[in-house]
């Protein structure tokens, strides 16, 4: 009866796709949009990258929904790790090297997580991708501490700040008469650190989230209590 319904499931879904892939029109269309973007993004938005342009300028209401993900998926793991381990003082602590490691690691991956942000609308990286070297610099000492504990409130509340200013610089936006999250005070010092406006102060604040909401999810497989 199992191999049946698989079998009829498998039929399904091939039809399925079969006919979705034959109302395709298959083919090289113009690449309009894309062109569009290459010529103007620079002059729009004031970001060297256009990557970030699109990003933080033409679909920023996009990236706010990627990051309303990962809130909801931070917040769920958090529900479903709820347990903590209840030895994580007995547990053994790492040698000096490792320790000490983790303590001067710290420092420069801080350093290099806000600069990939800081320079996101020059080069690639930006405030994902930052983020997570962000997260990566509290979450290596406690691997060599494992009794050690990050501050949950002060990351919720580093958070909530950081997912409010993104809110709060898309409606600054709209008081100026402009579109929800459009970029402002664009700069024609193309190329330098301070210019394309709004973008990189949205790429810090999606920086922090990311970052305060990794280190939480990771601090938190850490103190999960194993299943016995």
């Amino acid at each position: 009866m199992g191999s049946l319904t698989g079998l009829l499931f498998a039929g399904g879904l091939g039809f399925m796709l079969l006919a979705v892939a034959s109302g395709l029109d298959f083919g090289a269309p113009p690449m309009l949009i894309g062109t569009e973007i290459q010529a103007h993004a620079p002059q729009q938005t004031g970001a060297a990258n256009i990557v970030t342009s699109v990003v933080l300028g033409y679909r920023a209401i996009d990236t706010l929904g990627e990051l309303s993900i990962l809130f909801a998926s931070a917040v769920s793991s958090g529900l479903v790790l709820g347990r903590r381990h209840t030895t994580a003082g007995t547990q053994t602590k790492g040698g000096f090297i490792l320790q000490s490691g983790g303590s001067l690691l710290f420092p420069l991956m801080m350093t290099i997580g806000f600069y990939i942000i800081f320079h996101g609308h020059l080069t690639p990286g930006g405030g994902f991708q930052g983020g997570v070297i962000l997260a990566a610099a509290f979450f290596l000492p406690l691997l060599a501490r494992p009794g050690a504990r990050l501050h949950h409130k002060s990351l919720s509340l580093i958070e909530g700040f950081a997912g409010a200013s993104f809110i709060l610089i898309g409606l600054f936006a709209m008081l100026e008469g402009k579109a929800f999250l459009q970029p402002m005070l664009i700069q024609d010092t193309l190329g330098q650190l301070v210019s394309a406006g709004t973008l990189p102060l949205l790429y810090l604040a999606v920086g922090l989230k990311v970052g305060a909401e990794l280190a939480s999810l990771l601090s938190r497989l850490i103190q999960t209590e194993a299943p016995q």
